[in-house]
Protein backbone atom coordinates (compact mmCIF):
# COMPACT_ATOMS: atom_id res chain seq x y z
CA UNK A 1 0.00 0.00 0.00
CA UNK A 2 1.69 3.45 -1.32
CA UNK A 3 -0.68 5.73 0.71
CA UNK A 4 -3.75 5.43 2.66
CA UNK A 5 -6.90 8.06 3.24
CA UNK A 6 -9.79 8.21 5.15
CA UNK A 7 -13.04 8.38 3.81
CA UNK A 8 -12.44 12.29 3.49
CA UNK A 9 -9.08 12.29 2.13
CA UNK A 10 -6.60 13.24 4.70
CA UNK A 11 -3.29 11.79 3.84
CA UNK A 12 -1.87 10.53 7.02
CA UNK A 13 1.80 10.15 5.89
CA UNK A 14 1.12 14.03 4.47
CA UNK A 15 -0.16 15.34 7.95
CA UNK A 16 2.64 14.64 9.83
CA UNK A 17 4.33 17.74 7.66
CA UNK A 18 2.46 20.18 10.23
CA UNK A 19 4.99 19.13 13.51
CA UNK A 20 7.83 20.45 10.90
CA UNK A 21 6.54 23.50 11.54
CA UNK A 22 7.57 25.17 14.76
CA UNK A 23 4.27 27.41 14.98
CA UNK A 24 1.99 24.73 14.35
CA UNK A 25 -0.07 23.83 16.73
CA UNK A 26 0.88 20.18 16.24
CA UNK A 27 4.52 20.65 16.82
CA UNK A 28 3.73 22.48 20.29
CA UNK A 29 1.49 19.49 21.30
CA UNK A 30 4.18 17.56 20.07
CA UNK A 31 6.62 19.05 22.04
CA UNK A 32 4.80 19.05 25.46
CA UNK A 33 4.00 15.01 24.83
CA UNK A 34 7.67 14.38 24.19
CA UNK A 35 8.55 16.55 27.74
CA UNK A 36 5.70 14.24 29.52
CA UNK A 37 7.48 10.93 27.77
CA UNK A 38 10.82 11.95 29.34
CA UNK A 39 9.31 12.68 32.53
CA UNK A 40 7.77 9.21 32.98
CA UNK A 41 11.22 7.50 31.78
CA UNK A 42 12.72 9.34 34.33
CA UNK A 43 10.92 8.48 37.42
CA UNK A 44 10.71 4.80 35.80
CA UNK A 45 12.11 2.34 38.03
CA UNK A 46 15.22 0.25 37.16
CA UNK A 47 15.41 -2.37 34.92
CA UNK A 48 13.25 -3.12 31.77
CA UNK A 49 10.43 -0.63 30.72
CA UNK A 50 7.96 -1.52 28.51
CA UNK A 51 5.93 0.73 26.05
CA UNK A 52 2.99 0.88 23.54
CA UNK A 53 2.10 2.94 21.25
CA UNK A 54 -2.05 3.70 19.39
CA UNK A 55 -1.87 4.63 16.31
CA UNK A 56 1.65 5.28 16.45
CA UNK A 57 2.00 7.50 13.01
CA UNK A 58 5.69 7.76 12.68
CA UNK A 59 6.55 7.92 16.07
CA UNK A 60 7.97 11.16 16.53
CA UNK A 61 6.66 11.78 19.81
CA UNK A 62 8.59 8.54 21.79
CA UNK A 63 11.19 7.57 19.35
CA UNK A 64 12.84 10.77 19.52
CA UNK A 65 12.96 10.97 23.18
CA UNK A 66 14.25 7.62 23.33
CA UNK A 67 17.14 8.59 20.99
CA UNK A 68 18.49 10.63 23.03
CA UNK A 69 17.27 9.10 26.82
CA UNK A 70 19.53 7.61 29.44
CA UNK A 71 16.86 4.85 29.52
CA UNK A 72 16.79 3.76 25.66
CA UNK A 73 18.27 0.54 26.24
CA UNK A 74 15.89 -0.26 28.85
CA UNK A 75 12.66 0.82 26.87
CA UNK A 76 10.94 -2.32 24.48
CA UNK A 77 8.86 -0.51 22.65
CA UNK A 78 5.75 -1.46 19.83
CA UNK A 79 4.01 1.36 17.87
CA UNK A 80 1.16 0.08 16.12
CA UNK A 81 0.00 1.97 12.99
CA UNK A 82 -2.16 1.08 9.97
CA UNK A 83 -0.83 3.17 7.17
CA UNK A 84 2.45 1.89 5.73
CA UNK A 85 4.35 4.89 4.98
CA UNK A 86 4.22 6.03 8.17
CA UNK A 87 5.47 2.76 9.76
CA UNK A 88 8.05 2.70 6.74
CA UNK A 89 9.37 5.64 7.95
CA UNK A 90 9.05 4.51 11.96
CA UNK A 91 11.14 1.94 11.36
CA UNK A 92 14.11 4.23 9.36
CA UNK A 93 13.60 6.58 12.50
CA UNK A 94 14.64 2.99 14.70
CA UNK A 95 17.24 2.18 12.65
CA UNK A 96 19.17 5.34 12.38
CA UNK A 97 18.87 5.93 16.53
CA UNK A 98 19.96 1.75 17.00
CA UNK A 99 16.83 1.53 18.94
CA UNK A 100 17.32 -2.41 18.91
CA UNK A 101 14.40 -3.12 21.41
CA UNK A 102 11.71 -1.02 19.50
CA UNK A 103 9.77 -2.13 16.63
CA UNK A 104 6.80 -0.33 14.05
CA UNK A 105 4.28 -2.92 12.99
CA UNK A 106 1.97 -2.30 10.32
CA UNK A 107 -1.52 -3.28 12.72
CA UNK A 108 -5.28 -2.07 13.57
CA UNK A 109 -4.42 -0.06 16.38
CA UNK A 110 -7.98 -0.70 17.13
CA UNK A 111 -8.04 -4.40 18.20
CA UNK A 112 -6.20 -5.87 20.87
CA UNK A 113 -4.41 -8.22 18.98
CA UNK A 114 -2.30 -5.99 17.78
CA UNK A 115 -1.02 -5.71 21.58
CA UNK A 116 0.16 -9.19 22.43
CA UNK A 117 3.10 -10.35 23.51
CA UNK A 118 4.07 -6.41 24.16
CA UNK A 119 1.83 -6.28 27.36
CA UNK A 120 1.04 -5.04 30.18
CA UNK A 121 2.97 -1.70 29.61
CA UNK A 122 4.47 0.87 31.92
CA UNK A 123 4.18 3.37 29.35
CA UNK A 124 0.80 3.70 27.04
CA UNK A 125 0.42 6.13 24.31
CA UNK A 126 -3.10 7.42 23.06
CA UNK A 127 -1.71 10.48 20.86
CA UNK A 128 -3.73 12.12 18.38
CA UNK A 129 -6.44 9.09 18.74
CA UNK A 130 -9.65 10.83 20.46
CA UNK A 131 -9.88 13.40 18.61
CA UNK A 132 -10.86 10.82 15.74
CA UNK A 133 -13.38 9.12 17.60
CA UNK A 134 -16.91 9.74 18.78
CA UNK A 135 -17.35 10.48 22.23
CA UNK A 136 -18.75 7.10 23.34
CA UNK A 137 -15.94 5.23 21.82
CA UNK A 138 -13.27 7.69 23.74
CA UNK A 139 -14.84 6.30 27.37
CA UNK A 140 -15.12 2.69 26.06
CA UNK A 141 -11.49 2.97 24.87
CA UNK A 142 -10.47 4.55 28.70
CA UNK A 143 -12.30 1.57 30.21
CA UNK A 144 -10.50 -1.11 27.56
CA UNK A 145 -7.07 0.85 28.50
CA UNK A 146 -6.39 -1.76 31.90
CA UNK A 147 -5.70 -4.44 29.66
CA UNK A 148 -2.72 -3.22 28.27
CA UNK A 149 -1.74 -1.39 31.27
CA UNK A 150 0.90 -2.53 33.90
CA UNK A 151 0.52 -1.85 37.96
CA UNK A 152 1.24 1.78 37.89
CA UNK A 153 1.63 2.68 33.99
CA UNK A 154 1.24 5.89 32.65
CA UNK A 155 -0.93 6.82 29.81
CA UNK A 156 0.01 9.74 27.94
CA UNK A 157 -3.18 11.10 25.75
CA UNK A 158 -3.88 13.72 23.69
CA UNK A 159 -7.32 15.63 22.44
CA UNK A 160 -7.97 18.76 20.91
CA UNK A 161 -10.14 21.79 22.88
CA UNK A 162 -12.55 22.39 19.66
CA UNK A 163 -15.91 23.35 21.03
CA UNK A 164 -17.53 21.36 22.77
CA UNK A 165 -14.33 21.00 24.77
CA UNK A 166 -14.41 16.77 25.86
CA UNK A 167 -11.20 16.82 27.72
CA UNK A 168 -13.17 17.63 31.29
CA UNK A 169 -14.86 14.74 30.45
CA UNK A 170 -11.76 12.52 29.44
CA UNK A 171 -10.20 13.34 32.89
CA UNK A 172 -13.02 11.92 34.72
CA UNK A 173 -13.52 8.90 32.55
CA UNK A 174 -9.59 8.13 33.48
CA UNK A 175 -10.31 8.65 37.13
CA UNK A 176 -13.83 6.31 36.60
CA UNK A 177 -11.69 3.42 35.30
CA UNK A 178 -8.96 3.25 37.87
CA UNK A 179 -6.39 5.86 36.84
CA UNK A 180 -5.20 8.91 38.59
CA UNK A 181 -3.96 12.44 36.98
CA UNK A 182 -0.28 12.68 37.61
CA UNK A 183 -0.23 15.88 34.84
CA UNK A 184 -2.78 17.84 32.21
CA UNK A 185 -2.19 20.66 30.35
CA UNK A 186 -3.48 24.11 31.95
CA UNK A 187 -6.78 25.08 30.18
CA UNK A 188 -6.55 27.39 27.52
CA UNK A 189 -2.47 27.02 27.09
CA UNK A 190 -2.94 25.50 23.58
CA UNK A 191 -5.82 24.08 20.92
CA UNK A 192 -5.10 20.34 22.60
CA UNK A 193 -5.01 18.97 25.92
CA UNK A 194 -2.37 16.91 26.94
CA UNK A 195 -2.66 14.80 29.99
CA UNK A 196 -0.44 12.26 31.73
CA UNK A 197 -2.50 9.64 34.26
CA UNK A 198 -1.67 6.84 36.23
CA UNK A 199 -3.39 3.18 36.48
CA UNK A 200 -3.73 2.61 40.39
CA UNK A 201 -5.42 -0.93 39.61
CA UNK A 202 -4.05 -4.69 39.24
CA UNK A 203 -3.25 -5.50 35.23
CA UNK A 204 -6.06 -6.84 33.50
CA UNK A 205 -5.70 -9.76 31.57
CA UNK A 206 -5.36 -8.99 27.76
CA UNK A 207 -8.80 -10.25 25.65
CA UNK A 208 -7.64 -11.35 22.27
CA UNK A 209 -10.14 -10.14 19.81
CA UNK A 210 -11.52 -7.14 21.02
CA UNK A 211 -12.43 -3.62 19.26
CA UNK A 212 -11.22 -0.85 21.97
CA UNK A 213 -11.96 1.94 18.85
CA UNK A 214 -13.70 2.49 15.69
CA UNK A 215 -11.60 4.88 14.21
CA UNK A 216 -14.25 7.86 12.90
CA UNK A 217 -11.77 10.08 11.87
CA UNK A 218 -11.65 13.87 12.95
CA UNK A 219 -13.13 15.38 9.43
CA UNK A 220 -16.03 12.82 9.62
CA UNK A 221 -16.95 13.94 13.10
CA UNK A 222 -16.80 17.62 12.62
CA UNK A 223 -17.95 17.84 9.06
CA UNK A 224 -14.20 19.22 7.00
CA UNK A 225 -13.27 21.22 10.02
CA UNK A 226 -9.09 21.34 9.39
CA UNK A 227 -8.46 20.07 13.15
CA UNK A 228 -6.91 16.71 13.24
CA UNK A 229 -7.16 14.84 17.05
Amino acid sequence: MEKREDSVGRDWAAWHGSYDDPASALARRLHTVRQRVGEVLDRAPQGPVIAVSLCAGQGRDLLDVLARHPRRDDVAARLVELDERNVRLARAMIDAADLVNVEAVAGDASRTDAYAGAVPADLVLVCGVFGNLADADVERTISLLPQLCAEGAHVVWTRNRQPPDLTPHVRRWFEKHGFEQVWSSPPGESAYSVGVHRYLGEPVPLERGVRLFTFVGYDNLRQGEAWPG
